[in-house]
């Protein structure tokens, strides 16, 4: 079955993230374990985390509620 744009583009953005992911992996030895830390935590808080998402992209309800 073919993809509708609207996939096709949250595709994109998937892949934005990846590569802004392997960027933050190629910084991260150059940070202190105090950054380290602080990065972190910053990244474990952010909302909405990548588990939201994928819990709203399995989730069989056709429009997931709002994320807070």
């Amino acid at each position: 079955m073919p993809l509708s744009g609207e996939a096709i583009r949250m595709m994109n953005y998937v892949d934005d993230v990846s590569t802004t992911l392997r960027r933050i992996l190629s910084l991260v030895p150059t940070l202190t374990p105090e950054e380290r830390l602080r990065v972190s935590d910053y990244l474990s808080h952010a909302n909405p985390g990548v588990d939201t998402v994928l819990r709203a992209l399995k989730s069989n309800s056709p429009t997931p509620g709002p994320v807070a």
